[in-house]
């Protein structure tokens, strides 16, 4: 194996490990140094497949550089090194540690050339996720992380089922685009669909994310539903289905962050919802709404880690993290503040802003293929997306009602991490051409047109007018949404109760009238045939031998008759 052969993934996951072993004074720099070398070795590594390992009688290709692959683990090593300075002061080792065997096991999926491969990674990806919910230390987290185990572990074996199905069909374990028109290949799309947030276990980020650490929450938002997209951006293209199962998402993000109280979920709501952008226009299938999913996913990694970056450092210093408790924080936060807001007006699309060029990308896409009603839910969606996620968190939690916290700014390398995913986001929305040239298919598209700017506008200016004079619904209360995770939290749990402890109860019931009746059959026993019973008594020699007589008198009565 040559030096440029060496696998991207292999860097972050060794060092991941070594982080715990080195003293504290050695973590920023190698939280620094491992990303980078990450980021060299996916540049410099050939295009095309430069490693292959024969395992039985199938050769595997764990380093299979494409366009797409390489644009997602840029983006995947840019969000370990922002990531890790974010978490380097207030980041337990075993999250840290954790955190970034996850990033390199993302990066592992995108350079897998065959099944196996990406199937190893995925569930690596699946353990080391879980550890960084787990290392938050809390109840709440321990329990959400062991939910959120059990959901990978469902989409990992239907996605092994379906790779052994795929390969027993077609003899083949490349990795490659499919159709969903067979028992495997159904699997296969199930699994990653799972991993995508897609319904009906979309509950299942919610549920789990915001139960992290602050400098956790971070590292999830980025890793696991992105290499989902990759997964199927590689896999699925132009499967119609993803359509209808992206538009799914995208609303139901929309409905379920409005109706939020905690901050945290607000975001984790709009994770679902911005993957269902990415799902749909993969669905679509054309050159362009495969580089609007893949743009997006770049884009949207950046302004929601920064989000989230931002309610993490109000989660940390203030330890609230509903919006009923929080408000007028931009007095003592303006920094913390500042990134909220660049990262909400990313996630909103606001012209000059990364989410403008990227999202515009798949909208184009819809419209190209006349696609009319999921051009206009795409359109529709923008302006729910500026509700929830572009005004809602940062209005209530920087502004509305003066709380009367005055915490401090966050430490500097939680600082130095926003501005540098703001500074991100705005660079991107000013030079997308530049961005273009490393997207997976040649782009001829041109994003400031006065058409696009002129609805871009009108959408975020009817947005904006509509949550201010609905302010007063918009306004939270403290009230917990419903959602399909109360299937497996509570009602899945009652029917396991119902079936372990009530029949457990049951069965001791009937266990006691068994025995009863049993005691009650030997007192019978013993009464009949015990030392004082009739049935053991003595009885005198001629009185036996007068009742045998009398017994053979009648036999040969019988015998004669």
């Amino acid at each position: 194996m040559s030096e440029l052969t060496f696998p991207p993934a292999l860097w972050l996951i060794l060092g991941g490990l070594l982080l715990p072993l080195l003293a504290r004074r050695w973590r920023l720099p190698l939280v620094i140094l491992l990303p980078a070398l990450t980021l060299a070795t996916v540049w410099l590594l050939p295009g095309g497949i430069s490693l292959e390992i024969d395992f039985l009688d199938y050769r595997l290709a764990p380093v299979d550089s494409t366009p797409a692959g390489r644009l997602f683990a840029t983006i995947f090593a840019l969000m370990a090194l922002a990531g890790g300075v974010y978490a380097k002061d207030q980041a337990r080792d075993l999250e840290l540690c954790a955190a970034y065997i996850y990033a390199g096991s993302a990066i592992g999926v995108t350079f897998s050339g065959d099944l196996i491969t990406l199937f190893v990674f995925w569930e690596l990806m699946a353990l080391a996720s879980t550890v960084v919910i787990w290392a938050a230390g809390s109840e709440s987290a321990y329990r959400a992380s062991m939910r959120y185990l059990l959901i990978h572990l469902l989409g990992g074996v239907l996605l092994m089922a379906g790779i052994a199905g795929y390969v027993a069909d077609t003899g083949s374990l490349s990795f490659v685009a499919m159709r969903p028109d067979s028992l495997a290949t159904g699997l296969i799309l199930a699994g990653f669909l799972i991993n995508a947030g897609a319904p009906p276990l979309s509950a299942w980020i919610a549920d789990a994310y915001p139960e992290a650490s602050p400098s956790g929450m971070v590292f999830l938002s980025a890793f696991t539903t992105k290499t989902a997209v990759f997964a199927l951006l590689v896999g699925f293209p132009g499967s119609e289905i993803l359509i209808y199962i992206g538009l799914y998402m995208v609303f139901y993000g929309i409905i379920y962050a409005l109706l939020e109280n905690d901050m945290r979920r607000i975001l984790a709501y709009s994770i679902v919802n911005q993957v269902g952008f990415m799902v749909t226009a993969i669905g679509i299938g054309s050159e362009l709404a495969l580089n609007g999913a893949a743009a997006h996913a770049f884009a949207h990694i950046i302004y929601k880690a920064l989000l989230l970056m931002s309610a993490g450092s109000v989660l940390l210093m203030t330890g609230k993290r509903k919006c009923t408790d929080l408000g007028g924080l931009f007095q003592s936060m303006p920094v913390t503040a500042i990134n909220g807001i660049i990262g909400a007006l990313a996630i909103s699309a606001f012209p000059f802003t990364s989410g403008f060029v990227t999202k515009s990308l798949e909208t184009s896409a819809a419209a190209d293929e006349g696609m009319v009603l999921v051009w206009l839910l795409l359109l529709a969606a923008s302006a729910g997306v500026f509700l929830h996620a572009g005004i809602k968190f940062p209005w209530f939690v920087f502004f509305q009602k003066d709380s009367g916290l005055r915490p401090d700014e966050p430490p500097r390398s939680m600082r130095v991490a926003m501005w540098s995913f703001s500074a991100l986001c705005i660079l991107i929305g000013l030079f997308p051409q530049t961005f273009y040239k490393i997207l997976p298919y040649p782009v001829a598209y041109q994003p400031y047109t006065m058409e696009h700017l002129v609805t871009q506008f009108q959408l975020l200016l009817f947005a904006g007018f509509a949550f201010f004079v609905l302010l007063k619904q918009m306004r939270r209360t403290l009230t917990i949404s419903l959602d399909f995770d109360w299937l497996y939290r509570r009602f899945f749990h009652s029917l396991v109760r119902e079936f372990t402890i009530g029949t457990s109860a049951r069965r001791d019931r009937a266990e006691v009238r068994v025995r009863s009746r049993i005691r009650r059959f030997i007192e019978q026993l013993y009464t009949h045939h015990g030392p004082q019973g009739v049935l053991a008594r003595t009885w005198p020699t001629g009185s036996m031998v007068f009742w045998v007589a009398i017994i053979l008198a009648l036999s040969a009565l019988f015998y004669n008759l």
